[in-house]
């Protein structure tokens, strides 16, 4: 009988958060396959009973191989025979789970699954063509300027900086710094920034507000939340995850206090947002807001929890939303490839390749 897979873990910065996640949700669903992605790539088909602890030390008990065959009818496969699999549910962060390469395996062997598609999650990723992408949409964001081999000439805009690096999340790897030979020396340095990072201007005075946006079984917004900063100014990786476990407690102003007229453009500017990038099942919408000005940050198209405890106005359960997220996968199939116009006839006037080429 085919049943829903959830997918964490994989070779990423954030594996032990995807961790966290893809276990949560497994609870959610009840009736549901685990697959674990290892941090070295392999495949495991996991008890669904087992907790956070048990793969403290790599790979739990009970624990089945896996192997990924990129063949259409085929994907993950138990003893060369495959996982009858209704719609995979993805919970990886960072890295080859959410930056496209997942989905495009996934695309190739006919699985549907949770999220954006190949194309919006790479978009997602790379926060320079991100940022690109809402600025040539007329939407407001800020300047960004790449840095790739730490040689480049300063940008337009002056510091302070935000550093960041180009693909990623979960705030791993972002710095504020003063001045563009600090940005430099950073490039050069830091391990965070191998694949390229991205500079913004740091906004003194402003704040974070972020909102989750579900587009099954109709758009859907969450309420607005305002996560206080740590000391050196940003909202960091620690206070996401670490100081209250990957949910609110404290520390955050939910729902956040802002005045009507700000409230409306958010929303509006969240559904431009949904369109612009493509996004589908819940994604989190970071904006900056300063002295009554919003500017569009940054996606998260697979956040930490999957945002489940934005979910207070409406009131969502974790059960409802990822039951959703799940329905929405295994509708309709959506055309990935087309094979329209390949009747054979290139071939056939193309002739002996090797007279055409001599």
């Amino acid at each position: 009988m085919a049943k829903p897979a959830v997918i964490f873990g994989g070779p990423s910065d954030e594996h032990d958060i995807s961790i966290l996640t893809g276990l949560q949700v497994l609870r959610a669903l009840g009736d549901a396959r685990g697959v674990f992605w290892s941090k070295t790539g392999e495949w495991y088909l996991i008890d669904d009973d087992l907790e956070a602890a048990d793969f403290v030390d790599g790979l739990p008990r009970g624990s089945r191989e896996l192997t990924f065959a990129a063949a259409p009818g085929q994907g993950l496969m138990l003893k060369r025979k495959p996982l009858d699999i209704s719609a995979a549910f993805i919970a990886c962060h960072g890295g080859p789970g959410e930056d496209g390469t997942l989905q495009g395996l996934l695309d190739l062997v006919g699985i549907r699954y949770t999220g954006p598609g190949q194309a919006a999650s790479a978009l997602g990723m790379d926060k320079l063509a991100f940022g690109a992408a809402m600025s040539a949409a007329g939407l407001p964001t800020l300047p960004r300027a790449l840095v790739v081999t730490g040689e480049e000439p300063p940008p337009e805009f002056g510091g302070p900086y935000i550093a960041k690096p180009r693909f990623g999340g979960s705030s791993i790897g972002i710095e504020i710094v003063d001045d563009w030979a600090t940005v430099l020396a950073l490039k050069k340095s830091s391990a965070f920034f191998d694949q390229g990072a991205v500079i913004e201007p740091f906004l003194e005075g402003s704040r974070d507000l972020q909102v989750a946006v579900r587009t099954h079984p109709q758009w859907e917004l969450s309420a607005i939340e305002a996560p206080s900063r740590a000391a050196e100014g940003i909202y960091s990786y620690d206070q996401k995850y670490l100081a209250w476990g990957g949910e609110v407690s404290e520390g955050r102003e939910l729902p956040a206090q802002i005045d009507p007229v700000l409230d409306k453009e958010l929303k509006s500017l969240s559904r431009r947002v949904t369109e612009v990038a493509g996004l589908r099942g819940i994604t989190r919408i970071d904006f900056l807001e300063r002295d009554g000005e919003l500017l569009v940050n940054e996606v998260n198209t697979i956040p930490g929890s999957m945002a489940a405890y934005l979910w207070i106005d409406p009131p969502l359960s974790r059960e409802q939303l990822f039951s959703d997220m799940i329905a929405e996968a295994a509708g309709p199939p959506v055309r990935v490839f087309s094979v329209a116009g390949s009747d054979g006839t290139a071939l056939r006037n193309a002739g002996a390749i090797d007279s055409k080429l001599g």
